[in-house]
C-alpha cells in the first residue's frame, strides 16, 4: 500500500550543509531551530497543549538523500567507517523510504506575521528538511533506561576545541553577529564531524557552514583548532 504525504513543518537549522551535522539529537543543544507549520497545518489549534511537554518526536525526511536511493548495508561512522552492516541496525540516512527519527527539547510555540512555529533545541536536521509529524516525547513508555544500545552504547568521546589569534577575532566578531555562535561552534566540533573512515590531521583545513558563517578548522594532536570564520554571502 502507498501512501501520500505532505510535510506538516518546515526545519529552520542553523546547519546549512549535511557535513557536521551530529549524527544524533541532542548532542549540541545549542543547535536551536524552528518548525514552521505549513499549509493547512499553519494553525495555532494544532499545537494547543503542546508546551505541557518537555520533548517531541519528529518524523522528517532525508530529503537531499533521496535522489540518491538506499543501500542494504552501510557502513557506520560509530565502527571506523570500513564495517558493513545492516541499514536496519543503523541510523544511516539512506534508507529504504527516507526517513528519519529525533527526539528533540521544546522550548516552545509561536507566531509571526501569521506564521505558527515550534522552537526546539538540540537538532539534528539540515535546514529546509520537511518534517512529516510531530509527536510529544512520553517518559513512561519511550524510555527504555535499560536497553541495549549495540555498538552505540555510549556516547563518543568528546573533542576539545582551541582557537588560533586569527581564529580568536573572527569567533568573536561572528559571535557578536550571532549570539551563541561560540558554543554551537564547539559543541559541533566536539562531536569530531570527519568521515569515520577518513579522519585526518595536521595542516588539513575543514569547513563548515554554521547560520551565515563557514567555520574553518584542522584537526592536530587529538584536538580541533579553529583557524578562521568567515562570513558567507547570500545569494
Amino acid at each position: 500500500m502507498k501512501i501520500e504525504i505532505e510535510p506538516v513543518a518546515i526545519c529552520r537549522s542553523p546547519y546549512k550543509q549535511k557535513f557536521a551535522i551530529p549524527r544524533q539529537p541532542r548532542l549540541v543543544p545549542a543547535a536551536v531551530g524552528r518548525l514552521e507549520l505549513q499549509g493547512e497545518c499553519n494553525n495555532p489549534d494544532l499545537l494547543r497543549g503542546l508546551e505541557q511537554f518537555d520533548a517531541l518526536w519528529l518524523i522528517f525526511a532525508f530529503h537531499e538523500n533521496l535522489a540518491q536511493g538506499w543501500k542494504p548495508t552501510v557502513r557506520p561512522p560509530r565502527l571506523g567507517g570500513n564495517t558493513r552492516v545492516g541499514v536496519f541496525a543503523t541510523r544511516a540516512t539512506f534508507r529504504p523510504n527516507g526517513l528519519g527519527l529525533s527526539a528533540v527539547k521544546l522550548k516552545g510555540v509561536g507566531q509571526h506575521k501569521g506564521q505558527h512555529y515550534i522552537e526546539v533545541e538540540g537538532i539534528d536536521l539540515l535546514d529546509g528538511t520537511p518534517i512529516y509529524d510531530i509527536k510529544p516525547y512520553i517518559p513512561y513508555s519511550d524510555a527504555l533506561p535499560d536497553a541495549s544500545g549495540g555498538f552505540a552504547q555510549e556516547p563518543p568521546p568528546a573533542m576539545t576545541m582551541e582557537v588560533s589569534p586569527q581564529g580568536r577575532e573572527a569567533l568573536a566578531r561572528a559571535e557578536a553577529l550571532c549570539p551563541g555562535f561560540i558554543e554551537l561552534a564547539s559543541q559541533v566540533l566536539a562531536q569530531d564531524p570527519r568521515p569515520g573512515y577518513k579522519r585526518e590531521e595536521g595542516e588539513r583545513v575543514y569547513g563548515v557552514q554554521l547560520h551565515q558563517f563557514d567555520l574553518r578548522w584542522q584537526v592536530k594532536e587529538g584536538r580541533n583548532l579553529v583557524v578562521d570564520v568567515v562570513a558567507v554571502e547570500s545569494s
